[in-house]
């Protein structure tokens, strides 16, 4: 899920480390951050909305906590609205120049912060005084916030995208749960098997539209070992043999097999909903989709698991992997930037504290024990500490995604232009999911060429 990444899958929060403060109305701080009394003041955006009412009061919690260990620096959180799960109002706000002190976005977004002009490079900062878990963060996380040599932003949160399989569907039709899918060729036949159940049930789902197509045409595409652009980034490199085959299977799977369900053109809450009610027995996302099933589309955790994105032949040459993370406005002080950290470090990249506060999220139900999100490098300390909390307050049982953690994928990063150039793959993906007759060559040559349209006008 986590969402492309797609917004509004990734809204949902892994565990309870979101929510809300006090609101402001406006999103600039006063006289540069510094009140009367000397203190440091710093608004913070995108806390959940709507009927996350213990999420909300986590963060509440998180906010005077940290306020009582840092007596000189205010969190003050900004309701932005729809911003967090909205490509468009994120990029209003960025041309407005309205966004707040410290400011979340996706790594899809950097490109576009950058041009914006909105954000600051905050490379002096960040290090083990403000942030005493930065040597442990993944480099690889740090690198997609840096550019020519200089960090933007701080990651808070990761994911990648296997394959998430129905377990009760699996047994239902005689299949192994401890040994799912390893290729393309496995998903097409456990998914006729499924789809042989009858009862509406999709023995594998997808999406198409929504821009979450395109999302999942570029994990497939890098399971074949293809890359949406080429290496320099100017031009489309998906019209080949590898992309060919990313529709080729689906159209195999649609119309061949009839397995894919009559309804298509699906979007991220269509396939969840139906996966929630049982009606859906592999479909490809990261770990917290299954959070999602169970959370918002009355699912059960034990029904699902979760294995590595397969590959054409034998192990998949990569997967999607995508994120999060915090830039700072231009113009902050180094006393508000060093601040910001100082809270971000405590909410979002500290063991036990924040997102990572295991302990409260176990007993309020939400999930403990996926391996989501995995910010910090592998034997680090941190991940060790995280890991070793994790698995003794787990709520879930993490045997359903040891498959997953143990075969891990190469992880390859979202490209450039993701969300426009998503948008242009939905309609190859709906191409042949809604029509038997769909001419492959011709819908990777239109999105081609319109692709490199995309790209030129960029340039």
């Amino acid at each position: 899920m986590s969402v492309p990444q797609y917004r509004k899958a990734a809204a949902v929060a892994l565990v309870a480390g979101l929510g809300l403060s006090l609101t402001a109305c406006s999103t600039k701080s006063d006289d540069k951050g510094a009140t009367a009394g000397g203190k440091v003041t710093i608004t913070v955006d995108c806390q959940p909305v709507g009927a996350q009412k213990e999420l909300l009061k986590n963060w509440n919690d998180d906010v005077v906590e940290f306020q009582k260990q840092n007596p000189d620096i205010i969190i003050k959180s900004v309701s932005v609205g729809e911003q967090c799960n909205n490509p468009p109002d994120f990029t209003a706000r960025l041309a407005g120049g309205t966004v707040t002190d410290v400011f979340y976005g996706y790594m899809t977004d950097v490109q576009q912060v950058l041009d914006s002009g909105q954000a600051m490079d905050i490379t002096q900062y960040a290090n083990k005084d403000t942030v005493p878990t930065w040597d442990s963060i993944d480099p690889a996380l740090k690198e997609v916030f840096t550019d020519g040599g200089k960090l933007y932003a701080v990651p808070v949160k990761n994911y990648s995208m296997g394959l998430i399989y129905n377990k009760v569907l699996f047994q239902q039709a005689g299949l192994d749960v401890n040994n799912p899918p390893k290729t393309w060729a496995d998903v097409r036949a456990a998914a006729k098997k499924i789809s042989a159940l009858g009862n509406g049930i999709a023995g594998y789902s997808e999406y198409s539209a929504g821009n979450t197509g395109g999302w999942h045409f570029t994990s497939l595409l890098y399971s074949q070992g293809g890359q949406v652009l080429t290496a320099d980034g100017k031009k489309a490199d998906f019209n080949n043999p590898m992309g060919k085959q990313v529709l080729q299977n689906l159209k195999d799977m649609r119309y061949g097999d009839n397995s894919m369900g009559a309804r298509q053109l699906l979007q991220w809450g269509d396939l969840l909903t139906n996966a929630g009610a049982g009606k859906v027995g592999m479909f490809i996302g990261a770990p917290d989709a299954t959070q999602a099933i169970v959370s918002q589309f009355q699912g059960k955790f034990q029904d699902w698991a979760m294995a590595p994105l397969p590959g054409q032949d034998g192990a998949a040459k990569g997967t999607l992997g995508g994120g999060e993370g915090y830039f700072f406005k231009k113009d902050l002080t180094p006393e508000q930037v060093k601040a910001g950290l100082k809270w971000i470090a405590y909410q979002k990249l500290t063991p036990g504290k924040g997102q990572f506060d295991y302990v409260r999220a176990k007993p309020q139900n939400y999930p403990v024990g996926l391996p989501q999100p995995l910010l910090f490098a592998n034997g680090s300390e941190a991940q060790k500490q995280e890991l070793e909390l994790r698995k003794a307050n787990a709520n879930v049982d993490t045997a359903n995604f040891a498959i997953f953690e143990a075969t891990p994928v190469p992880i390859k990063g979202e490209p450039r232009n993701a969300q426009a150039i998503y948008a242009v793959l939905d309609a190859a993906m709906s191409g042949v999911l809604t029509n038997p007759n769909s001419n492959i060559d011709a819908l990777l040559k239109t999105a081609e060429e319109k692709v490199n349209q995309l790209l030129a006008a960029e340039s």
